[in-house]
């Protein structure tokens, strides 16, 4: 499958108000951002980084998008709206996560080499949220809207608030006590 064909069918899938491939590809600004960021991402792997970060920003002018060349993003993401969402160098995303308006992939400005978050399967990161740093959200993990994260998200919980605290694990709401817990826990990395 193509990557038009695949990404209309995504958000046909994801959002309601989706009426036809045309109406997706004409006003959707995520999947004509995704597109650049292909072209982008070539340019930059092929050491032609001023005209992909020159390519990159005149995307970000016509989409409110703005996604660097040397990010890592694998097809089948949804972007829903767009309009702020930033996906810093060094960040990664895999197939099936969904980013919903003003999302920032940011790093902390004083990491070397990978500096910006990974974004595993599956994963839904909600309005106005801010990944800081290169941490790691977990596979089928939920990001609350608003949420600030600076620590790993393991896979399949549900986190919100700033800074941002386990509040679901496999869609079980929490205790307090539980989510204290997990939140001391959470200083380990789970992904070691």
């Amino acid at each position: 499958m193509g990557f038009w064909k695949e990404n209309i069918e995504i958000v046909k899938e994801n959002d309601p108000a989706a009426r036809s491939g045309l109406e997706i590809i004409l006003t959707y600004p995520g999947i004509k951002a995704l597109a650049a960021h292909k072209i982008s991402h070539f340019l930059w792997q092929h050491h032609f980084k001023l005209i992909a970060r020159m390519h990159s920003q005149f995307w970000r002018f016509l989409t409110q998008i703005e996604i660097h060349p040397g990010a890592t993003i694998a097809d089948g993401i949804f972007i829903d709206h767009g309009s702020g969402i930033v996906i810093g160098e060094t960040a990664e995303i895999e197939k099936g996560v969904m980013l919903y308006h003003g999302v920032t992939l940011g790093g902390t400005g004083k990491d070397k080499g990978k500096r910006h978050p990974t974004v595993k399967s599956g994963c839904l990161i909600s309005a106005h949220t801010q990944l800081i740093g290169p941490i790691k959200v977990g596979e089928n993990a939920k990001v609350g809207a608003g949420a600030v994260v600076t620590k790993d998200v393991p896979a399949h919980t549900t986190v919100a608030g700033i800074p941002a605290k386990i509040v679901r694990v496999h869609g079980k709401n929490l205790s307090k006590e539980e989510m204290h817990k997990l939140d001391k826990e959470r200083r380990v990395s789970f992904f070691d």
